[in-house]
């Protein structure tokens, strides 16, 4: 068995630390979701902008999207894209999603994702994303599954500030 190089060192330390801030803004999500009931997901972060309830079904949506971008499985929650990523949030309208079925979706979601993160060798997370070909990946090197990662990570970290906003005060 080999010895381990600094190079093999550095792609286990990187991706665990992509690993652990993805579980953070999960967390910081999860914090959300335990402080407002059903009635308050549904207000807004801000006059005239999302509410709560939108944003974590567009979150479930893209994090659903995860699996086959990073060829981890299958979708789960496909019927969730024309309601929370194609439209934009319309508190007037009926949905059929209700809060507790945003909440079940969040947790599996992401407790799924969680377990595919974990499953991943350092080395796998800088192979190619399914967005790429492997011969734009050859010239893109960069274009990976930690760049995946760390872009919806980000996309997370923006939506969990905006749900803080409708937040009780006190």
């Amino acid at each position: 068995m080999s010895n381990p190089t600094a190079a093999d060192s550095h792609t286990a330390i990187a991706s665990q630390n992509a690993i652990t801030a993805w579980k953070q803004n999960v967390a910081e999500v999860d914090a959300v979701l335990k402080a407002l009931d059903d009635a308050g997901l549904q207000r807004t972060v801000a006059a005239d902008r999302n509410r709560v309830y939108y944003l974590v079904g567009h979150l479930v949506a893209v994090h659903d999207r995860i699996f086959p971008l990073l060829r981890l499985g299958a979708r789960k929650y496909a019927a969730l894209d024309e309601e929370f990523i194609t439209q934009r949030d319309n508190a007037g309208s009926k949905s059929g999603t209700t809060a507790a079925d945003l909440r079940t979706a969040w947790t599996d979601v992401n407790s799924r994702l969680a377990a595919a993160f974990d499953a991943l060798q350092p080395a796998e997370w800088f192979e190619r994303h399914d967005n790429v070909s492997p011969e734009g990946f050859a010239k893109e090197p960069q274009r990976n599954r930690l760049a995946v990662l760390l872009s919806r990570t980000n996309h997370m970290a923006m939506h969990v500030g905006q749900m803080r906003l409708a937040l009780p005060r006190g």
